[in-house]
């Protein structure tokens, strides 16, 4: 097992499936507005995050539905009503996201300086 796990990059780094399913480009964002602004329907998802278009929004919300991070609420309304809402699951990354964001404020600065300093040299 230990050689599967130093040639296999998907073994020898156990969080590799979170960092893809948490980190992809959409999915932050997303979930920050969700726990941030509480239910939302999918024009104010698209009107809080302005630069994702309908059908990436889309394909990223019915994901995030399949991981069990965002519930899907449809109300059989006229006209039909869905709402958005980070699930319990999803909530429980608050933790993971606040660390992210004390690290930020701490080391972003830190990184600036460093590219600055690879790309001059």
């Amino acid at each position: 097992m230990e050689i599967a796990a130093a040639t296999d990059p998907e073994l020898a780094c156990p969080i590799g499936p979170v960092v893809d399913m948490v980190f992809s480009r959409w999915t932050t964002p997303i979930l920050w507005s969700l726990h941030a602004h509480g239910r939302q329907r999918f024009v104010e998802l698209e009107r809080r995050i302005t630069k994702i278009t309908p059908k990436v929004l889309t394909q990223r919300l019915r994901q995030l539905e399949r991981d069990g991070l965002v519930v899907r609420t449809y109300h059989p309304e006229v006209p039909p009503r869905v709402e958005y809402e980070i699930s319990e699951l999803g909530r429980s990354l608050a933790p993971l996201f606040a660390h992210l964001a004390d690290w930020s404020a701490d080391h972003l600065d830190e990184v600036e300086r460093a590219r600055r300093d690879y790309d001059t040299a």
